[in-house]
């Protein structure tokens, strides 16, 4: 059993590399360059994103995480597709109060763990086809698979519940880099310009 099992979990501790140290930065970045909204543009294909902001159980430190989401009867969920050796759950475990950026605002919240609930089943569902091609990529078909497919292969999974307590603004929210869009723009501009007169010269 043990030789079958090593290549899954190399398979997925790579998988929990590649999203901490390529795919989740680059997610964050658009974020604080207000691209966030851009990122939902195709939920169907790329699922529905969002940004969840948590403090280190050791650190204290404000961490973000990029995160798919579904909103059911108006509630904020999410799942932890690496289950409890996830560092962003165990922090929420520690202090559940979080926020969370979405393309429609910026809010604090109360985060639970549902899983063991009587509804987990159909919410993780619902947060699994939110969750486009990502869904697929684990392996897992929520639109034809049976509740008791779907339970064993999401064993361990944990499903969160992030309930919504007032709306943010101000500072250090999603779009505080987005000043730099049009600055950046300018100077490649400005570069290629001044290229394209040295080059005109040089003929």
């Amino acid at each position: 059993m043990a030789t079958q099992t090593a290549p899954l979990l190399q398979a997925t501790d790579s998988m929990r590399q590649a999203f901490k140290h390529f795919l989740n930065p680059f997610m964050l970045l658009m974020w604080r360059l207000g691209l966030g909204k851009w990122l939902n543009l195709s939920p169907q294909y790329g699922g529905r994103l969002m940004m969840l902001t948590h403090i280190g159980r050791k650190s204290g430190a404000r961490y973000r995480q990029p995160l798919n989401y579904a909103l059911v009867d108006g509630e904020l969920y999410c799942v932890a597709g690496f289950g409890r050796r996830s560092d962003w759950y165990k922090n929420i475990m520690a202090n559940p109060n979080v926020e969370v950026w979405l393309p429609d605002g910026w809010w604090a919240g109360m985060a639970e763990d549902v899983t063991e609930t009587a509804q987990h089943t159909r919410l993780l569902r619902e947060v699994i086809l939110a969750s486009g091609f990502a869904g697929y990529a684990a392996g897992i078909d929520a639109k034809r698979m049976s509740d008791a497919q779907l339970d064993a292969l999401t064993q361990e999974y944990r499903l969160i519940h992030i309930r919504r307590t007032e709306p943010r603004s101000g500072e250090g929210g999603p779009g505080d880099l987005a000043w730099t869009l049009p600055v950046s723009i300018f100077a490649l501009l400005a570069l290629l310009l001044w290229r394209n007169r040295a080059r005109t010269r040089k003929t």
